[in-house]
């Protein structure tokens, strides 16, 4: 529906309808954000109403266009634009806002609210997310659209505000999107110049045109309350095929409030009761209504979401003719959004096994190649560290601008991002994403990966070299503290696997969980592989733990280990064990996984009576209390480590079956 051609008087009142709906459950709340909302709603209606592809009824059609509020905290916006087009969010929903266990939290959240298509809040985590959904469109369509049929054939628009523009990921994941040239993805930059302190001038005074030029985007200037000019620009930025688009929306802050306007007085707080009323007044809204909607307005979002239901209609009978016109395809389409795991995937992966010594992080990466051939969603890289991380797969190229073919993808230096972008490959659906690093750079894309636990997205991440036994780079690349505290986030699977059978294993825990991510902790270092025929099976590492060595009847002393330390925990057990001491040894590669066991089962494996508990981990300490109690041994690192070759880094900090040893003697007299 062209904005142009709509009654002016209906278009003016539906956009101050989106105005007033915001500011009055700002008010209600007496809590929020009302100043985008009111300066960004002529953008956003013009936008939703001419351009924006979706369908309310079916909010996950693969095909829709994707809106991304990525300054969250203008989430009654879009609440209100979600309200008016048909979704299912009640004005009654509207009038809880920010209030327990309803649909309209402070900001919006992915998976609770129909329509939200990111959890943001967060700034520039939005932004990073829509250049991941573009890439995933882009390569999707890669392998879908046909000349007969294009079924992935839309865009990704985004809001974007002041301060998300000021954040560091933003600026990586802008050079990483005008790289690769995605033109899908236009993003409206909402140039209202006041943060929370004052005026953008503050702290912001760059040309941020210029800068997106150099990124290889193309930008275009607007007036952000001119509708015509709103719309041609749109059409232009569509128009765009080698480059992203921003567009540079120049809009007063919660425009139409006499005194506040233009000032930080109403970025994050309510307008007041005397200055609402008076804001109404100015619109020439009733004064005496509140969650107002004409009768027009409804009628007019209800035709643009009935024209919108013909296009989806048409969608639909061209998707069905496509796959039941190719098998091939039709089965292609499911193995990437069924996201199936192979039964006999493990035991295939085991297979990749060759050696009796390896570091997990190349047993990993063996094992990638034959994940890559069996799951064709199954698809990442590295921040410029595959190589060291083992996460080139083989036989497949890298995604390259207007290549995307490939299954690697080269992230650059850009960690942040590189998690923002992962996460919006995951929330576009059909793809597996992951991303790769070193433990100790983690750090860089912590928030992505929090807000991945956050949404319950399945992503992969890769850290390998993941303690101070990776040797010689020293203390600034030896992770201490990194383990511990992803433990911390909840709803983030670790695992940190003790050989290469259990990397197998650890790798089906990370296929199959699908609601959350999960991060593989890899070794450099080899590590010795575990005899199986002696030694219980890997497979078991699904319990989270298990015992690798039992004693002889109830043991008096439980070792616990992760990781490469299983190696010298072992040899420390066998030795106890030798001396007529009653020692279990415990494999536990994932705290969050024996968690979830029946309290039976976890009793079984460290019994109640058994309070002489040792955890051995190259990590600080402070978790494992958890598990040995406040009496236990804990051996482990809490402090940071140097720069010498491993064996002798070991040697100096007590990662040796000797020190274990030494330690429990000392203790228990053992």
């Amino acid at each position: 529906m062209l904005i142009n051609t709509i009654d002016k008087h209906k278009v003016e009142l539906a956009v101050n309808t989106l105005r007033m709906l915001s500011a009055d459950a700002v008010e209600k709340a007496q809590s929020g954000h009302p100043g985008l909302p009111m300066g960004f709603a002529d953008v956003a209606f013009v936008l939703w109403m001419q351009f924006l592809r979706f369908n309310p009824q079916n909010p996950r059609w693969p095909n829709r266009d994707r809106f991304i509020l990525s300054a969250g905290h203008g989430s009654m916006l879009l609440y209100s634009l979600l309200n008016l087009f048909g979704y299912d969010l009640s004005l009654d929903d509207i009038k809880q806002f920010r209030q327990f266990g309803s649909k309209t939290p402070g900001h919006p959240e992915y998976g609770h609210t129909h329509g939200v298509e990111a959890t943001t809040g967060p700034l520039g985590q939005g932004f990073a997310n829509g250049v991941g959904m573009a890439l995933a469109a882009r390569i999707l369509a890669e392998r879908f659209n046909t000349g007969d049929a294009k079924i992935i054939d839309h865009y990704i628009y985004g809001v974007v505000s002041d301060g998300d523009l000021m954040e560091g990921i933003t600026s990586e994941a802008a050079s990483f999107a005008g790289h690769l040239g995605l033109a899908n993805i236009i993003y409206i930059y909402d140039c209202n110049q006041i943060t929370i302190e004052g005026s953008t001038s503050l702290a912001f005074t760059e040309d941020v045109a210029k800068r997106f030029e150099a990124y290889n985007w193309r930008v275009f200037k607007v007036d952000g309350h001119s509708h015509t000019e709103i719309a041609e620009t749109i059409e232009a930025a569509r128009g765009e095929k080698e480059r992203p688009s921003l567009i540079i929306a120049r809009t007063h802050i919660g425009k139409g409030s006499p005194n506040k306007q233009d000032t930080s007085a109403i970025h994050g707080e309510p307008l007041g009761a005397k200055e609402l009323e008076l804001t109404k007044e100015s619109l020439g809204w009733p004064k005496d209504k509140t969650f107002y909607i004409p009768e027009e307005v409804k009628q007019l979002c209800q035709d643009r979401v009935a024209e919108l239901r013909e296009e989806y209609e048409n969608w639909q009978t061209q998707f069905k003719k496509y796959i039941s016109d190719d098998h091939k395809m039709s089965q292609l389409w499911d193995s990437y959004y069924k996201k199936e795991i192979p039964e006999n995937l493990e035991s295939e992966l085991l297979k990749t096994i060759k050696k009796d010594s390896i570091a997990t992080r190349s047993a990993s990466g063996e094992m990638m190649q034959v994940i890559a051939q069996r799951i064709p969603g199954f698809m990442g890289g590295s921040a410029d560290l595959c190589p060291s991380t083992k996460t080139y797969i083989k036989n497949f190229s890298s995604i390259d601008r207007n290549k995307f073919e490939g299954r690697n993808i080269h992230f650059g230096i850009r960690e942040h991002a590189m998690g923002g972008i992962l996460n919006g490959m995951a929330l576009y659906g059909g793809i597996i994403p992951f991303g790769s690093t070193f433990l100790v750079f983690s750090d860089y894309m912590r928030p992505s990966i929090r807000l991945a636990a956050m949404m319950k997205i399945q992503v992969i991440y890769i850290f390998t070299h993941d303690s101070i036994l990776l040797g010689e780079d020293g203390p600034t690349h030896q992770p201490v503290e990194h383990l511990p505290s992803l433990r911390l986030i909840p709803n983030l699977l670790v695992i940190r696997p003790s050989d290469a059978t259990e990397t197998a294993s650890a790798w089906i825990a990370a296929l199959n969980h699908t609601d959350g991510p999960t991060a593989l902790i890899l070794s450099r270092q080899d590590i010795p592989v575990i005899n199986r025929s002696i030694y219980p099976s890997q497979s078991r590492l699904r319990y989270g733990a298990y015992i690798l060595k039992d004693s002889d009847g109830i043991p008096d002393i439980i070792l616990l280990a992760s990781g490469s330390e299983i190696t010298i925990a072992l040899e420390a057990t066998l030795q106890l064990q030798s001396k007529g001491s009653k020692a279990r040894l415990i494999s536990m590669p994932s705290f969050e996984l024996f968690r979830a066991n029946p309290e039976e089962y976890k009793n079984s494996i460290l019994p109640p009576a058994c309070k002489k508990r040792v955890a051995i981990e190259a990590s600080v300490t402070s978790d494992w209390y958890e598990f040995v109690g406040l009496d236990g041994l804990i051996i482990g690192v809490d402090h940071y480590g140097t720069s010498a070759p491993t064996k002798a880094i070991a040697e100096r900090y007590g990662f040796t079956a000797q020190n274990i040893l030494r330690e429990i003697n000392k203790k228990w007299g053992i």
